[in-house]
């Protein structure tokens, strides 16, 4: 299992919300076809198959937990959690 496959696990398991690692959610749903848009401290991610916005803004290092968990739902909305991600 690599990487991102684990931090998709973590992810969608809810256990850790607050140690997800602000890169790594970034790079994560870059690879699962969302496009990345900066202003400021906004990373702003879109799909064309979602009606729903992504916006989610660094605490320090860390992702702010409840954006983890709107994540998680989104991606369990759209069954994105099945993807194959390495």
């Amino acid at each position: 299992m690599g990487k991102m496959a684990k931090l998709l696990q973590r992810v969608l398991s809810g256990y850790s919300d607050a140690s997800i690692s602000f890169n790594s959610i970034c790079t994560l749903l870059i690879r699962l076809g969302f496009v990345e848009r900066i202003k400021g401290d906004h990373h702003i991610f879109t799909r064309e198959d979602m009606d729903e916005i992504i916006n989610i803004q660094p605490s320090g290092s860390k992702t702010k937990p409840y954006q983890v968990k709107q994540i998680r739902n989104i991606l369990l909305k759209y069954k994105l959690g099945n993807s194959n991600v390495e």
